[in-house]
C-alpha cells in the first residue's frame, strides 16, 4: 500500500484501516453503514479508489465489492425495518416527533414516490445510513425496493469509484468542499420538496372541489335531487 501521507484531507483517516485490512475493511465498513450504522463508507471507497489509482487495488474488485454490500447492507436495513421498526415508532417515535400518522403518510409518500428516494439517498448523508430501514418501516414492496436500491447503488459506487480513481489525490479536496455545502444543498432540497408537496396537496382539493361543483351543477340542470339531499331522505 502507499504512504497514508499520499491521501490527503480527510481520506487520510481511514489509511490505516485500509493498510491493514485492504478490501475486507470496503466491504464491513460499507455494510455496517449500509443498514444504519455510522460509518465511513463513501470515504473508505474513494481512498480505495485512489489507491486503486496507484495501482496498489484493482479498481473493478474495489467497485464490485462497494456495489454488493452497499445492496446487502440495505436490505439488512429494510429487514430491520420491516420486522421491528414499526414497533419502535409506535413506542418511542413520539418523542422524536415521528406519529403513527406521520408514519401513515411517509407509507403513502414511498407508495408513490418512493422508487425516485431510493435511488438518490446514496448520495445524501443521513438517508445513506437509513434508506433501507425506512423502507422496510413503510412496508415498500421488496422487489421494488431490491430494484431502485441497486440501482442507486450502481450509480453511487460508478460516480465515486471513477471520480475517485481518476482524480487521485486531488479528489479530497473537491469532497471537503462538497461536505461543506452538503447541508445548505439538502436544506434547499427539503424546501423544494415541502413546496411540491403543498401545492400538489392544494391542486388535489381544488380538483375535488371542482368536481364536486361540477356533480351539483349536472344534478341541478337535469332536476335530479342532489345527493346530500338523498341521503337526507334515506335517513
Amino acid at each position: 500500500m502507499p504512504p497514508s501521507a499520499e491521501l490527503p484531507g480527510f481520506l487520510h483517516t481511514v489509511a490505516p484501516i485500509l493498510d491493514r485490512w485492504g478490501y475486507l475493511a470496503i466491504g464491513g465498513i460499507i455494510v455496517v453503514e449500509s443498514f444504519g450504522v455510522p460509518a465511513p463508507g463513501q470515504t473508505i471507497m474513494a481512498a480505495a479508489s485512489i489507491y486503486a489509482g496507484y495501482g496498489r487495488m484493482n479498481i473493478w474488485v474495489v467497485a464490485a465489492i462497494c456495489f454488493v454490500t452497499a445492496v446487502v447492507g440495505d436490505n439488512i436495513g429494510y429487514w430491520i425495518g420491516l420486522r421491528g421498526g414499526r414497533k419502535l415508532v409506535n413506542r418511542w417515535g413520539k418523542y422524536i416527533l415521528v406519529t403513527p400518522a406521520r408514519l401513515a403518510k411517509a407509507e403513502q409518500f414511498f407508495a408513490r414516490r418512493g422508487n425516485r428516494i431510493i435511488v438518490i439517498a446514496r448520495f445524501i448523508d443521513g438517508l445513506r445510513q437509513l434508506n433501507g430501514v425506512i423502507a422496510g418501516i413503510t412496508r415498500m414492496p421488496w422487489k421494488t425496493f431490491l430494484l431502485y436500491n441497486a440501482i442507486g447503488a450502481a450509480l453511487w459506487v460508478g460516480f465515486w469509484c471513477t471520480l475517485a480513481y481518476q482524480l487521485g489525490a486531488n479528489l479530497g479536496p473537491i469532497m471537503g468542499k462538497i461536505h461543506h455545502y452538503q447541508w445548505p444543498a439538502i436544506g434547499v432540497l427539503v424546501l423544494a420538496v415541502a413546496t411540491y408537496v403543498v401545492l400538489h396537496v392544494r391542486h388535489i382539493r381544488r380538483r375535488r372541489a371542482r368536481t364536486a361543483a361540477e356533480i351539483r351543477a349536472g344534478e341541478e340542470s337535469t332536476g335530479a335531487e342532489p345527493a346530500e339531499a338523498r341521503e337526507q331522505t334515506q335517513a
